[in-house]
């Protein structure tokens, strides 16, 4: 089988090359990050901003040490409901590495 050009829109983040994940997929993304000692977040940005120089507005402060997978869904959805015509997405801070261990758009 030859490899094919992906044609779509706009990418952000690494997730956005594969199907949008279901809301399992974005459960256990969550999870893993989790499992890893990582702390969550959440950002959004409008729609149709060139991702080269996209700014992510937080939303509220990252979740420090934040263990429920639910209370991290419950933000994400809560940030959609408040930006429906944004982009949100999830986003974990690895502070061993001083870096984004995870990053990915939950609503395009």
């Amino acid at each position: 089988m030859a490899v094919q050009a992906y044609r779509s829109t706009k990418k952000y983040e690494t997730f956005s090359y594969l199907p949008q994940m279901t809301p399992d997929q974005v459960r256990r993304q969550i999870a893993y990050a989790i499992a890893q000692g990582w702390n969550p977040a959440v950002e959004h940005t409008a729609k149709g901003t060139p991702a080269k120089v996209s700014f992510w507005h937080m939303w509220k402060l990252p979740m420090f040490g934040e263990q429920s997978i639910d209370v991290v869904l419950a933000e994400i959805e809560a940030c959609h409901r408040e930006f429906p015509d944004q982009m949100v997405r999830f986003v974990a801070y690895d502070n061993y590495a001083q870096s984004q261990g995870i990053a990915f758009v939950v609503y395009r």
